[in-house]
């Protein structure tokens, strides 16, 4: 993954500009294209691995509120590096309704500006910054929610969805 500088990353991301299209393969062998959704609101939410503790609670928080986003008229898409049997085990074990994004290198995050420096136990690497993007149904970008934290991430979410309806 080759890293962006913060100048790349803040003339990638801004609300309001048009969300960089994306072809991504998920389970089944089947492929999403975000434009594809055009005429629906999307919730991408990017996440750096499945099966990790927060990735976990992420999707499981993103799940337990897929109804309310389809209420909204929205769809609810997850997107990391892993591969479709990766993808696959995480869906059937936590009963995720929604797809997962499979984007190897992590060329889709970079093209969003989410590939950044990261640190664990001290150690420095490159990797997906956790975002969530809500696309509106023209496929603009209509609010980030960069460096999330996970707990009350999906209502939060959510509720600036609705609110996005509303005006």
């Amino acid at each position: 993954m080759k890293p962006r500088s913060a100048a790349d990353a803040s003339s990638v991301l801004r609300e309001g500009q048009a969300a960089p299209d994306f072809e991504l393969e998920t389970t089944g062998a089947r492929s999403v294209r975000l434009s594809g959704f055009r005429g629906r609101w999307v919730a991408l939410y990017f996440y750096p691995k499945d099966q990790t503790p927060g990735c976990t609670q992420e999707a499981c928080d993103f799940r337990d509120a897929s109804a309310r986003f389809a209420d909204a008229g929205a769809v609810v898409l997850g997107v990391s590096p892993d591969m479709p049997a990766s993808h696959e085990r995480f869906t059937s074990k936590y009963g995720l309704p929604f797809p997962l994004l499979c984007d190897p290198g992590a060329k889709t995050a970079e093209a969003y500006g989410l590939v950044k420096r990261k640190s664990l136990y001290g150690r420095f690497f490159m990797g997906v910054e956790r975002t969530t993007l809500l696309i509106d149904p023209a496929g603009n970008i209509a609010k980030i929610f960069p460096k999330v934290r996970v707990r009350g991430h999906a209502g939060a979410v959510l509720d600036a969805l609705r609110e996005l309806i509303q005006h």
